[in-house]
């Protein structure tokens, strides 16, 4: 089924032919470059079947990203339910987050900004979701800066418990956006 449509992008369910591209996006070092690690075959398979089942549960979540052009899929962007959970305990928790990953061969060229955009404002017309955060490492300025073009803005810097101490990407920063009736978006 098919969610979102933009001028370039098809937000929709996920297939089993996103499986084998999936897998390897995760596993390639530039895409996870602001994470602690690649992501395991069984993780990412994982990750596939519960997008998918929340995608299904709730009306949405993260999407499968497919090129209007080319019937390619290049990545996933949405909104997901982040609650806490054992070590993961912040303060902005409960929240709705969003975020995005895209194979390096479709960076820069403006389709996680494309994509997020859509996605809010498919939130903004068919939930009554008011707030959506995100957070990135503070190094990750390609992240920071889509944050910022879609309108959010910074609200909260943190130390991510789930990454050991000393370790670079351990400073978190968190942006928020409020979903007013009648905002209109910008690319």
């Amino acid at each position: 089924m098919k969610y979102i449509k933009t001028k370039r992008l098809i937000l929709r369910d996920w297939k089993n032919s996103d499986i084998p591209v999936f897998i390897s996006m995760n596993m390639d070092p530039d895409v996870r470059r602001y994470f602690p690690d690649t992501v395991p075959v069984e993780v990412s398979r994982q990750f596939i079947f519960d997008a998918q089942k929340d995608i299904e549960d709730r009306g949405f979540g993260l999407f499968a990203v497919e090129r209007r052009d080319t019937g390619e899929f290049i990545g996933f962007t949405g909104v997901q339910v982040l609650e806490e959970d054992g070590d993961f305990n912040l303060e902005f928790l409960p929240c709705i987050e969003i975020g995005w990953r895209f194979m390096k061969k479709h960076w820069n060229q403006g389709f996680a900004t494309e994509a997020a955009v859509g996605v809010l404002k498919f939130i903004q017309r068919n939930t009554d979701i008011k707030e959506v955060y995100a957070y990135a490492s503070k190094r990750n300025f390609p992240s920071i800066n889509i944050m910022k073009k879609i309108g959010m803005d910074e609200v909260d810097v943190f130390n991510h418990p789930l990454i050991e101490d000393g370790h670079s990407l351990k400073r978190q920063v968190v942006y928020k956006i409020e979903l007013k009736k009648g905002h209109r978006f910008k690319l």
